[in-house]
Order: structure tokens, then C-alpha cells, then sequence
């Protein structure tokens, strides 16, 4: 399955942003699917997971209350409605697929990875 990452930009503090992962070469509906995010000079940080069914969602305390992860199988794309943006969400934002649907957090259990988009949040 090829992912890809859209609708990162620039946008203050306190705004919102939806970001998409569109699927091709397979369905995504069998997979769970993870967002990840990459701040320069840190490590790539989990932010949330959508079981395949979309009944099942998991956050870091990070985004918690703040992040929205949300899919529709029949467009094949998952999303990741951001509200309240901070400075600290500033990152290029992945999407990746979890075929075991266990890896939760860890970022080694993906399989497919999106090649990301960014995210800037200014003060």
C-alpha cells in the first residue's frame, strides 16, 4: 500500500488544521492506521491510532482532547483534524499502517509509511 500525506501549513497558534492520508494499491480499511510527527532534532513521536474499523481510537497525552483521528473507508483516507494548534505541534506529520492492528505507540510495528507533511505552528 502507497500512503500519502496532505494539508500541512503554516497557521497560528490556537487554529486547526486537518491533515489527510490517502491509501492506493490497497484498501485501507484492513488496516489500523497510526499518525506520527517529527519535530527537527527529536525523535519521531506518536500522536495517535485508528483501529481499522474507526470504532477504536488512542492519542498521546500530547494532543489528547486536541487531536481528532477519524477515517472514511469508502474514500480510503484517514484524517487528523487538529485543533488548538501550539507552537510545540510544529513537526512533519507521518501516516503509517499497522497490519498486526497491536503496535499501538511503537513505531518499529508499522509496516507502510507516508512520506509526511508539515506542520508549522507560529506563536
Amino acid at each position: 500500500v502507497q500512503l500519502q500525506a496532505s494539508g500541512g501549513g503554516l497557521v497560528q497558534a490556537g487554529e486547526s488544521l486537518r491533515l489527510s492520508c490517502a491509501a492506493s494499491g490497497d484498501s485501507l480499511s484492513i488496516y489500523t492506521t497510526g499518525w506520527f510527527r517529527q519535530a527537527p532534532g527529536k525523535e519521531r513521536e506518536f500522536v495517535g491510532t485508528i483501529g481499522w474499523s474507526g470504532r477504536s481510537t488512542y492519542y498521546a497525552d500530547s494532543v489528547k482532547g486536541r487531536f481528532t483521528i477519524s477515517r472514511d473507508n469508502a474514500k480510503n483516507t484517514v484524517y487528523l483534524q487538529m485543533n488548538s494548534l501550539k507552537p510545540e505541534d510544529t513537526a512533519v506529520y507521518y501516516c503509517a499502517t499497522d497490519l498486526s492492528g497491536y503496535s499501538g505507540s511503537n513505531s518499529a510495528g508499522y509496516d507502510y509509511w507516508g512520506q509526511g507533511t508539515q506542520v508549522t505552528v507560529s506563536s
